[in-house]
């Protein structure tokens, strides 16, 4: 006997049904409304950038959209993020700390622990989620980086991607950073976009925020009423840097002086806007071992001026996203929508010091970081000045402008220390101020990055609900800040928070924070606990531990009890473990056939073929013809195999530094060319080319691409976006082949000497050493 499981069909209709409709009294759903009044929610989320970055906090760079906002609105100026961009994000997105959410480093490692999980579950609503819930639209635009880098492929589930987590529509780059000029994998919605070429005149930011602009008027066209929540999470200021040659021009000469009087330019700004307590003080430049910043004075002429033109572009990007949200102001005043809408303006953590003490025109090669780097390896390559900015460079500061960026405060992006955690932060809400609901000016309370989401529910007079379509929900951990918006002497809502990042720790409570600058493989200890009380002494520059260590071991007792509450374990070590990899991504490793006309293959998916191991690539053509038979990488590494003027050459992009192989004439029929790459000791590769079984040319021993690089994935038959060979792309653009292909293969051969298996069985040799 079966049991049935059919409903009702007039189950629970509040009208009354009768044979024919005269007999009957119709009824309607009610819609899902969050009230009249509810004000559209705008979050605006910079990427590394540092505290004194925009004019409401001290810069010299022009900001004047933000400076209009900050002088309606409140300013932040003690508010703490996370020090890394996936985690930050995480916990602004749902209000629970990022190790709770899985997110204890970005979205690029795989170890296998809870913290690490890189997935939102279901008991943990995101902000898009409840007020999607709520009747809100909700849409989201640029960086998303809360779907692991293994899952952000056109054969993956979806589940962390934004349409899966609250968002109506999606427009933007899912990893971490792209090329502003050439962005090296759109999504929109849940497809990622088959783009060969973008126009000359494209650059990124103003992209997404068209998007944005069209998903807002799209709204407005539809529906008069609908409230909107819009996302826009920019991939500018991280780096590379890449910035439009109009807005370069206009700060030309502006950091002639250098970081120091830069630096102290905006120290006085801050005190003199009351941003910081009287009696702070400004720190020495940061002199730790490998964080150091040289003084401006010691650097040759020719430094100086490589240096400034770093920053110039830096400015420059930060001066076009103030113009973008200009643009995105005055299409909401135009729509009647800005005095009811919230805009927040906040970075997901501070300045970075990534680009090296001399920075870099080669951001790949700069961003590696691998244990066996050879003493050959350059960070660097050398380029015109006047590329510097542009699509064919990518560049990076030297972390004495980010030093300046986080100004008052030591230290950068990944530190737990003021310069990684303390951003700039303003809120904007005119009907708001006119309510009573926020009273404009400055707040020195300390706030956090997971009372965001708590903040904007209450403005929008939402409360987070306990269950959720038949799921309990995770408390959250932030606490909304809507009464320190409303009353300036109200106190701070967030009384204590921890803090880690790959090992470095801190613990705040009441004015102090506990907090370690801790050295890869050294012990987890209280010997390396600092104490400041921050309310006298927000630059962490006087140390009490050694005055106070009853307070320093409840502080240090207190972080035990909440990493272990939160997921934080285990810490980083020695191991290798963060080199992992889920096992299942074994099978990323088989080899690959790849037919004419399939969309380009996505970055991750792609390096499996071939970092940091032997490859080979056979590429069958029916007949030869001028074009590209296949490609990885981009201005930043890559190479690409072409057949131009009749004749097979390799084009091999080393981090910047271009090298042509030409291995003879090829005639217009079929042919089986293959590449083959062999990995050698030291991190490089020696390429051979060989047709028809006949070997044509070996080029010279090259540096492997490995880390990020390249960055973009594979193309049969063409060389899209941004190209291998700027040469070539001048003379051909994307060069599409012209002959008939008919496959290519790629064969994974044996890993390296150099391989991720190599380097955790090394890593792990030298922790039991060190133990």
């Amino acid at each position: 006997m079966t049991t049935s499981t059919r409903r009702d069909p007039y189950e629970g209709f509040p009208g009354r049904i009768g044979r024919t409709f005269a007999d009957s009294e119709p009824a309607w759903p009610t819609s899902r409304t969050p009230g009249p009044k509810a004000p559209n929610i705008v979050v605006v989320l910079v990427d590394d950038m540092g505290y004194s970055d925009i004019a409401p906090f001290g810069s010299e760079i022009a900001t004047p959209t933000l400076a209009a906002l900050a002088e309606d609105g409140v300013r932040l100026s003690n508010y703490h993020t996370m020090p890394l961009c996936s985690p930050a994000r995480a916990a602004l997105l749902t209000g629970l700390n990022p190790h709770r959410v899985g997110y204890a480093m970005v979205a690029n490692s795989d170890p296998g622990f809870p913290g690490y999980g890189m997935e939102i579950a279901d008991d943990i609503p995101t902000l898009a989620e409840l007020l999607h819930d709520s009747g809100y639209a909700t849409y989201a635009v640029g960086k998303w980086h809360l779907v692991r880098d293994s899952a952000s492929n056109a054969a993956d589930d979806r589940d962390n991607w934004p349409l899966r987590k609250g968002f109506d529509q999606y427009y933007g780059v899912l990893e971490g950073l792209t090329s502003l000029f050439h962005p090296h994998q759109l999504v929109r919605d849940n497809s990622p976009l088959d783009i060969d070429e973008f126009p000359d005149d494209y650059y990124y930011t103003d992209d997404i925020t068209d998007q944005a602009i069209a998903m807002v008027k799209s709204l407005r066209a539809h529906d008069p009423d609908k409230p909107f929540f819009l996302y826009l999470a920019h991939n500018a200021v991280h780096g590379p840097l890449q910035a439009k040659a109009e807005d370069i021009a206009r700060h030309r000469g502006r950091y002639d002086e250098g970081w120091d009087v830069l630096r102290e330019r905006r120290f006085a700004a801050q005190l003199a806007d009351g941003l910081l307590p009287p009696g702070t003080e400004l720190p020495d430049r940061n002199s730790e071992a490998g964080l150091d910043v040289p003084a401006w004075a010691s650097l040759t002429e020719e430094q100086q001026k490589l240096y400034a033109r770093y920053m110039e572009v830096y400015a420059a990007l930060v001066d076009n996203i103030d113009q973008n949200l200009g643009r995105l102001t005055e299409t909401l005043d135009a729509l009647g929508e800005l005095d009811n809408t919230v805009i927040v303006f906040t970075s997901d953590n501070g300045g970075t010091g990534e680009g090296g003490a001399e920075g870099t025109r080669s951001y790949f090669s700069r961003f590696v970081h691998h244990p066996a780097l050879p003493g050959d390896w350059a960070p660097d390559v050398d380029r015109d000045p006047e590329l510097i900015g542009g699509p064919r460079s990518l560049v990076h500061y030297p972390r004495g402008w980010g030093m300046a960026s986080n100004t008052p405060f030591r230290l950068y992006k990944g530190h737990t220390y003021a310069g990684g955690v303390r951003v700039p932060f303003v809120l904007s809400w005119p009907k708001g101020a006119r309510e009573g609901r926020l009273a404009p000016g400055l707040r020195g309370q300390y706030q956090y990055v997971t009372d965001i989401a708590p903040t904007l529910l209450r403005l929008a007079g939402l409360e987070r609900p306990a269950v959720r379509r038949g799921v309990t929900l995770q408390e959250p951990d932030g606490v909304s800040f809507a009464p320190v918006l409303a009353d300036p002497d109200h106190a701070s809502t967030h009384a204590e928070q921890y803090c880690e990042m790959t090992g470095n720790r801190s613990y705040y409570r009441d004015g102090h924070k506990l907090v370690t600058l801790h050295r890869p493989g050294t012990p987890y200890d209280d010997s390396e606990w600092a104490l400041y009380d921050i309310t006298t002494d927000p630059t962490e520059i006087h140390d009490l531990a050694a005055e106070r260590p009853a307070l320093v071991k409840e502080l240090a007792a207190a972080w035990e009890v909440a990493a272990r509450r939160n997921g934080v374990f285990p810490l980083p070590d020695l191991s290798g473990a963060l080199a992992r990899r889920n096992p299942a991504e074994q099978r990323l490793a088989r080899p690959l056939t790849l037919l004419p006309g399939t969309p380009e293959l996505e970055r991750y998916r792609s390096s499996r073929l071939v970092a940091l191991r032997s490859f080979e690539i056979a590429v069958v053509i029916d007949e030869a013809g001028e074009g590209v038979l296949v490609s990885h990488g981009d201005q930043g590494g890559g190479y690409s195999l072409y057949i131009e003027d009749g004749r097979l050459r390799l084009a091999y992009n080393e981090y910047g530094v271009l090298h042509e192989t030409d291995a003879g004439p090829l005639a217009p029929a079929a042919h089986v060319v293959v590449l083959a790459a062999t990995a050698e000791r030291g991190l490089r590769w020696t390429f051979t080319l060989t047709v028809d079984g006949e070997a044509r040319a070996t080029a010279r021993s090259v540096h492997q691409l490995i880390g990020m690089a390249p960055f973009q994935g594979i193309s049969v038959g063409i060389d899209r976006k941004s190209p291998v060979s700027w040469p070539l792309y001048e003379r051909h653009r994307s060069f599409r082949f012209q002959g008939r292909l008919r496959s290519v293969t790629y064969r994974p051969g044996p890993p390296g000497p150099d391989s991720p298996e190599a380097v955790a069985s090394a890593l792990e040799q030298a922790a039991a050493a060190f133990e």
